[in-house]
């Protein structure tokens, strides 16, 4: 990888990994019946319903805990910097900043969720084979995603591709239960 993908992946792992976990979760949740066969037959009406409602969380929560993270961090300065007034430097153009940065990052957030969400349903929609297809296919982005985030903190990548794939296995199950769509 070339420095500048690099760094690219650094600034952004947060909301891309939140994003696409939450949105392969909520997809096996939300549909973990209809793709095992025992719901409503799989759609792209489905997957874009599905989409959307992970998009939707996911970017409320990743611009709610970025945006207080980042505005914390500010006021933790300015009382370093014995300012005297409480936030006084969240009120500049770092407040600004970080702002603007939060809604980058919430709409990559949900993004990466709503891809995450929709395309492994409409994958299993377009593809010809059984609905539970589309359940190995999200597992095996979940696992996927833990190998890479592995090799990004030099980690083992199988024991996280292990546990990622593990905790989509018993999201599905979880999924299944409720027994949503």
């Amino acid at each position: 990888m070339t420095e500048f993908v690099r760094r690219l992946w650094r600034e952004n792992m947060l909301p891309v990994t939140l994003g696409v976990t939450d949105g392969l979760l909520s997809a096996l949740t939300l549909a973990a019946a209809s793709l095992l066969g025992k719901g409503t037959e799989p759609s792209a009406s489905l997957a874009g319903r599905i989409g959307c409602a992970a998009l939707v969380t996911a970017a409320f929560t990743m611009f709610v805990a970025d945006y207080a993270e980042r505005r914390g961090r500010l006021v933790r300065a300015g009382r370093q910097l014995n300012l005297t007034v409480r936030g006084q430097l969240a009120t500049t153009r770092l407040g600004k900043r970080a702002l603007r940065r939060s809604c980058a990052a919430m709409m990559l957030a949900g993004l990466a969720s709503f891809t995450g969400a929709g395309l492994p349903i409409l994958l299993g929609v377009v593809l010809p084979g059984p609905p539970w297809v589309t359940v190995l296919l999200a597992l095996s982005a979940l696992a996927g995603l833990g190998a890479a985030l592995a090799q990004t903190f030099a980690a083992n990548p199988l024991r996280w591709a292990a546990a990622m794939g593990a905790g989509g296995v018993l999201v599905t199950w979880i999924g299944t239960v409720v027994h949503i769509a």
